[in-house]
């Protein structure tokens, strides 16, 4: 049996490292709706906030990573899982600041030279992130498989925004003249992988809560509601009788 200091310490630390992670949350989306506003704006000079953004997430990957360290054989299994998925959380969301302050530093070369059809895809993009990471926040605190989900299919929205960056810069089939294409790629790669990262961080709350792989779970979730509410009367009437 635990003791009581042990279980104190548990919950105490727990406590402190879903903080931690809720706050790294809060950081990356913070820094991803700067960069969609700068995208958005080019003459918004905000990307020196991007770089204190990217520096807090390296401090809090440090900080969660040392008392992950120094204490996860102290706690349960239970307990574990869940600060395993904090360590996931931090090192997903440390590479997501990395992506959107690479975005920021190619931004202070080439902002001015947009073009608006460019600038608003790359915004709606960097917004689409936001939105993603605000969602798994929620669901990372609520421990809500629904909210997860829903901000792992938004990645899609992001792929083919970045396809439809890639078609007109790559294979540009009108023979227009395009300025920074070489930028524009990249910063538009940047972002979709930024969604791929937010993805990861989606399915890593679906494992936790429900301790499924993703196949089962999408399984479950993208069936239709009756068909959902027909089951499980079929399950109350078979325990019943």
């Amino acid at each position: 049996m635990s003791s009581p200091n042990a279980i104190s310490f548990s919950d105490k630390a727990s406590t402190h490292l879903v903080e931690l992670t809720s706050r790294g949350c809060d950081v990356a989306s913070r820094a991803a709706q700067v960069v969609a506003d700068g995208l958005s704006n080019p003459a918004f000079d905000c990307w020196e906030e991007v770089r204190k953004f990217e520096e807090e997430l390296d401090t809090l990957d440090r900080l969660i990573n040392e008392e992950v360290t120094a204490g996860i054989h102290k706690v349960s299994e239970s307990k574990t899982k869940e600060w395993l998925a904090c360590l996931k959380f931090i090192i997903e969301l440390e590479r997501i600041g990395d992506l959107l302050l690479n975005v920021a530093n190619r931004m202070e070369t080439v902002g001015a030279r947009l073009r608006p059809s460019d600038a608003e895809d790359l915004s709606r993009m960097a917004s689409l992130v936001t939105s993603m990471l605000a969602e798994v926040s929620k669901a990372f605190n609520d421990r809500d498989i629904r909210r997860a989900i829903d901000a792992l299919k938004t990645d899609g929205e992001v792929d083919r925004l970045r396809n439809l960056i890639f078609v007109r810069h790559i294979e540009n089939r009108e023979n227009e003249p395009r300025q920074e294409s070489f930028h524009l790629v990249f910063i538009s790669q940047a972002l979709e992988r930024a969604g791929d990262h937010v993805k990861n961080l989606a399915e890593e709350i679906c494992h936790l809560v429900s301790g499924r792989s993703m196949r089962h779970i999408m399984r479950e979730y993208d069936r239709p509601v009756e068909q959902v509410y027909f089951e499980k009367i079929r399950r109350s009437k078979s325990e019943k009788g």
